[in-house]
């Protein structure tokens, strides 16, 4: 229930703090980061997990960053006036009478750059996992649906203490390696604040080639991301995976609960079984919530939330599936 601000402490939302709560997860959650696992063994259950439920669903092919009609053959269509003579089908315009050309699918390499944020904001969690766990689930499920036919995938990791870059490259073992070194990346000591700003600028400059931006974050707090992030989506498409807790959304009724704040150390006491206490938490965290969604519209990139509670897997199949009906519609990139 963390955030890096907010006026009130219904707004500020705060971890409890007897420590992190992540039980197991459960038949649709992410395997939980679990001390008692190494990483390999993390990565594997996850990788499983991954391949077994995306696999043949979201793959294809991807469109061409670089104009150009591309090279590789693709479905038949009508002749119309202007058409280039030398697409001619003519195996399909000798079986219909009909005049044909051959379209071809502009589909090459594609550059894919993950911003991670893994801030102290992050190291919660009251349903299936920590909302890091959710967060490094949802890199493995990016480099799934990239990482393939020569694609790169490289990622920028804030912990508020550091940022680790880890550059893009192609091919499953770099993939893995990225995956183990995110995994691997250690917690930073409480009252450390998180500068995903300033990790968004690091891949805005120096400029790249046109690619694919994911941004993994809980984007809380003051939305300094923003303007990075809407310059970013100028050259690039843009993704932001917003993770998120129920706990976050709605405190529950335990009586006299104390809270600590993981970036900052504040302890606060509060009495969650007052009704009014609660109906105003809900209604300043939909507040928040509603501010931080026209935050990443107004910088121009596509909003998937994940949360531990949810089977975060089917949440991305239905949100790739409505991306694709929408491009097809022209409704969206």
């Amino acid at each position: 229930m963390t955030t890096r601000g907010g006026a009130g402490a219904e707004q500020r939302g705060l971890a409890p703090r007897a420590g992190r709560q992540s039980p197991a997860g459960g038949p649709g959650g992410p395997p939980p980061i679990l001390s008692g696992e190494t990483s390999d063994e993390v990565l594997r259950k996850l990788e499983l997990t991954v391949r077994r439920r995306l696999d043949g669903l979201l793959q294809g092919n991807h469109l061409g960053l670089i104009p150009g009609p591309g090279s590789e053959a693709g479905e038949s269509r009508t002749y119309h006036p202007g058409d280039d003579v030398r697409r001619m089908d003519w195996p399909v315009t000798a079986r219909t009478t009909v005049p044909h050309v051959r379209q071809t699918i502009a589909d090459r390499e594609l550059e894919t750059w993950v911003v991670v944020d893994l801030s102290p904001s992050l190291d919660f969690g009251t349903a299936r996992c920590e909302k890091r766990d959710m967060a490094i689930a949802a890199v493995a499920a990016i480099t799934h649906l990239t990482g393939r036919g020569g694609n790169r995938i490289g990622a920028l990791v804030t912990t508020g203490e550091q940022v680790i870059r880890l550059p893009a490259r192609a091919g499953r073992m770099h993939a893995t390696t990225m995956l183990r070194k995110i995994v691997a990346t250690p917690r930073s000591a409480r009252g450390r604040r998180g500068d995903l700003a300033a990790a968004i600028e690091m891949l805005r400059r120096p400029p790249r080639r046109r690619g694919f931006a994911v941004v993994v974050s809980d984007f809380l707090g003051e939305p300094s991301w923003e303007r990075p992030m809407r310059a970013l989506a100028v050259r690039h498409d843009m993704l932001a995976v917003e993770v998120v807790d129920p706990a976050e959304l709605e405190l529950p009724s335990v009586g006299l609960l104390t809270l600590v704040d993981p970036e900052t150390g504040e302890l606060l006491e509060v009495q969650t079984g007052r009704r009014a206490l609660r109906d105003r938490y809900a209604a300043a965290a939909e507040v928040q919530r509603a501010e931080i969604a026209a935050a990443l519209r107004r910088a121009g990139a596509a909003h998937l939330r994940l949360r531990t509670d949810r089977d975060w897997l089917l949440d991305i199949v239905r949100f790739v599936a409505a991306r694709r009906r929408g491009a097809s519609g022209g409704a969206l990139r």
